[in-house]
């Protein structure tokens, strides 16, 4: 991808420029290369989406859910013919392995996969005779317009857990991604045109701060959905609301895994491994503190230092890659601060990932894996989120005392517990505060079947992304009670 190019949006089945003239750079974090130009969009651009939006939803919305799910049918075949170009465009800009954006796009798919299911989903519920001749009926109407505001860390899956459900349901979808990663949208929606979804089904608007705040006080949106930092989702949320929207706020993570001593230290070694270290750290799902109990401590402690230096670093594209850089130079700043200033606490520093420098790639925005100790719990390391490749190591009595430090956190994302002991196992699953929950499993991601469950500062609204969930937030239901008189006479 040596040539930079230009994104644009797309409104009403057109690809247009931005009528702002602001453009921010697209920087591939492995090479520092600018590779894309993305338009800062203004408020006008949204409302002529909003616009171009209503007016595809007004027939839109009659037409029959089985005819509206054929091009997602056709789309999941085109994603699936386009995986390897798609990893390699959210590899380019998002910094992951190639292996780990095949799976996100895998993950994706089952989303567009499970939304072919909407006959059958959004169908309502009816009772005869509620009283004698009278008859009351439940339907799932569309709300219209809806937006989604997507993170940079997951460009594909992300965008996948709202779009599809959304159109399925009867409803024109507007997708804003993160400037920072803009070109997976962007070969998203030229899939969807080429699946043949109607122009204005699917728009997509680029842009920073301002134009989220567009969408979100846009008076003819009906709903928005929104994942990134808890900071944001929460303001987000606030915002929506306030202005009586739907919405269904993602926040941030501080996801804790206990390794009892009756555990295979070595097999929970290796896959707290991937799910600290992978997609660098950061996903919303990433274990950030190991909970060693009893006797796991000393053995799990070494394997894991092990684990994160010998982790494989560079440019995803490059032959066995286990980790790639951060999103940017100014989040690896951000992360090295915190890390530097953990020593205020009394954190130590068991494996120091700060400072690499990777042969062919000096300038990308690389970390290695970083492994501290001695953090206390109630202190502010403890509690920050800090979305890249750290693991804070902590230790406990019992599984008694574990789950109360897991507990102790204001994040509710993922809580994960490794063990031989089916008794423990329930005793975790049932008393921990976390709506993501694994067992012996170190990145608890529900399947598309499942709604992504948050609790806590993880999560503001009431349903969740995917499944059932997602077919219930881009519907309202419409109760309807008729009676049909023997002998009704009507003059005109």
């Amino acid at each position: 991808m040596s040539k930079v190019t230009q994104i644009r949006n797309l409104v009403g089945g057109d690809w247009q420029d931005s009528s702002e003239a602001e453009l921010v750079d697209v920087v591939n974090p492995a090479t520092s290369q600018t590779i894309a130009h993305v338009p800062m969009s203004s408020a006008n651009d949204v409302d002529l989406a909003v616009q171009a939006g209503l007016k595809a939803f007004a027939d839109w919305r009659e037409t029959p859910v089985g005819e509206r799910i054929q091009p997602l049918f056709r789309l999941k075949a085109l994603l699936e013919d386009s995986v390897d170009e798609l990893a390699r465009i959210i590899t380019t800009e998002c910094g992951k392995t190639y292996g780990e954006s095949v799976g996100e796009i895998r993950r994706g798919i089952e989303n567009v996969e499970v939304a072919c299911g909407a006959p059958v989903l959004m169908q309502g519920v009816n009772n005869e005779d509620i009283a004698r001749g009278i008859d009351e009926h439940m339907f799932r109407q569309p709300l219209g317009v809806v937006a989604a505001i997507t993170p940079f860390n997951f460009p594909c899956m992300i965008p996948l857990w709202f779009l599809p459900y959304a159109v399925a349901t009867g409803n024109s979808f507007l997708l804003k991604p993160s400037e920072q990663v803009p070109m997976t949208a962007v070969k998203i929606c030229e899939l969807a045109e080429e699946a043949g979804f109607p122009a204005g089904i699917l728009q997509l608007i680029h842009g920073g701060r301002e134009t989220v705040e567009a969408i979100i006080d846009h008076p003819q949106i009906r709903a928005i959905s929104f994942v990134g930092s808890t900071p944001v989702a929460k303001a987000v949320y606030a915002r929506a609301t306030a202005h009586g929207k739907r919405a269904q706020c993602q926040g941030g993570a501080k996801n804790p895994a206990v390794i009892l001593p009756d555990a295979n230290v070595d097999l929970a070694s290796e896959i707290l491994a991937d799910s600290a270290f992978g997609c660098a750290g950061q996903r919303c799902l990433a274990t950030s503190v190991a909970i060693t109990v009893g006797d796991a401590t000393k053995q799990f402690s070494e394997a894991i230092c092990e684990h994160a230096n010998s982790r494989r670093i560079g440019f995803g594209l490059d032959d066995d890659i286990q980790m790639g850089p951060v999103i940017s130079h100014g989040s690896r700043e951000r992360i090295e601060g915190i890390v530097d200033g953990s020593h205020t606490e009394g954190v130590q520093i068991a494996i120091d990932g700060r400072g690499p420098s990777i042969n062919g790639y000096e300038h990308g925005s690389f970390l290695r894996p970083t492994v501290v100790t001695d953090v206390p719990i109630e202190g502010e390391f403890a509690g920050t989120e800090i979305f890249g490749p750290v693991l804070s190591l902590m230790s406990a009595d019992s599984v008694e005392e574990a789950i109360q430090m897991v507990n102790n956190r204001r994040f509710g994302n993922q809580a994960c517990l490794f063990t031989s002991s089916g008794v423990a196992a329930r005793e975790f699953r049932t008393k921990v505060r976390a709506g993501n929950v694994g067992i012996n499993v170190g990145v608890a991601a529900p399947i598309a079947f499942f709604p992504f469950s948050g609790w806590d500062d993880s999560f503001f609204g009431d349903l969740h992304a995917q499944g059932r969930h997602g077919v219930e937030f881009y519907t309202e239901t419409k109760v309807v009670v008729e009676r049909w008189p023997e002998n009704w006479s009507r003059k005109f």
